[in-house]
């Protein structure tokens, strides 16, 4: 039996955390529009207490979106929480996000307090939370360098304050798969609660040594059963789990793993463009699933065998994420003769053999001088080669 894992997106809140993208309430709300629209489980709006226009974002959100649930984040001080209660109080489905330091270096460093006053305060404001919303989230940050026992003994003290969403947070993208599978494992032996009272699993990713998309799916396979991620990758440093990755991953992988998402993907790609062109953050052309090249094929062997059979080449069909133009065929000095030949009759030139194995030998000429060939410059050469064509 297929299991459901939700899906959190935190483009406009960590996302946002990018240097130099800086989303208005405007931009906040189309995008949480589309992210809605596409079945999307949970959409992390902001950090209100930030500032004022932080927090009135987050409450226009609240106020527009109504299938996913909409969810602001707290430090877990009485502060955070009351503004961030107040942001939500009017969505649909309010939820609270609660986070500490966890981590040895960061109580020492940053937060300055001790694991035991830690535990207090957490196990506190997740019930302040409560008091908002019956959907509360609680993040140890830095979980994956904390200590396993100190971790545990929060995350019980957290479900027990009732809890309902535990997430485990890689925070500098510091870990392995196997370790990020490991903590989950240990996390749910040692705290039983977790399944006794159908609390959430989660796992957030940064992607500091590229394996955030690893080590989201090594959490599935352990059994987390919701994933946090950022459309484009976009977030602080080297940015959060890519959207598009992990939703194409549990689309393609779905049925061997047992689980599946409930996002719509053919809203991807339209998405993919919105966030780039809001946030300024252009998308790399190797980018997986929604870069410019993800689709194209340089090379004659790819374009032979994708022009015979698309998935020799292609794991996921463009087509299925709404791609607007699909495989395409880049002619350049690397092609070979059948994806000459099959662009040149997609140009309308009927030539026969001789024909193109003359305008082939011309091309190869012409492309080693430059990057590609375009339509233009093939007319140029079957004009060349083949007068009257």
């Amino acid at each position: 039996m297929s299991e459901r894992v939700r899906v959190f997106d935190t483009t406009l809140r960590d996302g946002e955390q990018a240097a130099g993208v800086c989303f208005s309430a405007r931009d906040k709300v189309e995008i949480a529009e589309q992210l809605d629209a596409m079945g999307v489980d949970v959409i992390e709006a902001g950090f209100p207490v930030n500032s004022p226009g932080e927090a009135a974002a987050v409450e226009q959100v609240a106020l527009e979106v109504q299938g996913a649930a909409v969810c602001a984040l707290a430090r877990a001080i009485p502060k955070d929480v009351a503004i961030a209660g107040n942001a939500i109080r009017h969505a649909a489905h309010p939820r609270l996000h609660v986070f500490v330091n966890a981590s040895d270096m960061h109580l020492a460093h940053q937060l300055q307090k001790t694991r035991e006053q830690v535990v207090t305060m957490s196990a506190a404001m997740v019930e302040n939370a409560r008091e908002f919303t019956d959907d509360v989230e609680f993040s140890p940050m830095d979980a994956t360098r904390s200590d396993p026992a100190f971790l545990a003994d929060l995350v019980r003290a957290t479900v027990r304050a009732g809890a309902t969403t535990i997430n485990l947070p890689d925070t500098v993208g510091y870990a392995t798969p196997e370790q990020v599978a490991a903590m989950f494992k240990d996390v749910a032996a040692k705290v039983p609660e977790i399944e006794a009272q159908g609390v959430v699993l989660s796992f957030h990713g940064q992607d500091d040594l590229g394996m955030a998309t690893a080590n989201t799916l090594a959490a599935v396979g352990a059994g987390a059963r919701q994933v946090e991620v950022a459309v484009n990758g976009i977030g602080e440093r080297a940015g959060n789990t890519a959207f598009e990755e992990v939703v194409s991953a549990l689309h393609v992988h779905g049925a061997r793993l047992g689980v599946h998402t409930g996002v719509d993907m053919g809203g991807i790609w339209r998405l993919s463009k919105e966030v780039e062109r809001r946030s300024g953050i252009g998308v790399p052309l190797n980018k997986a699933v929604v870069g410019g090249n993800a689709f194209r094929h340089a090379s004659g062997i790819h374009q032979d065998g994708v022009l015979k059979h698309r998935e020799t080449y292609e794991v996921l069909d463009p087509a299925s994420i709404g791609h607007p133009t699909g495989t395409e065929i880049v002619l350049g000095k690397l092609s070979g003769r059948n994806g000459f030949a099959e662009r040149v009759a997609a140009l309308g030139f009927g030539l026969d053999d001789a024909e193109v194995e003359q305008a082939f030998r011309h091309f190869q000429g012409v492309a080693a001088q430059q990057p590609f060939v375009d339509d233009e410059g093939l007319r140029k050469i079957v004009a060349a080669t083949a007068p009257g064509r």
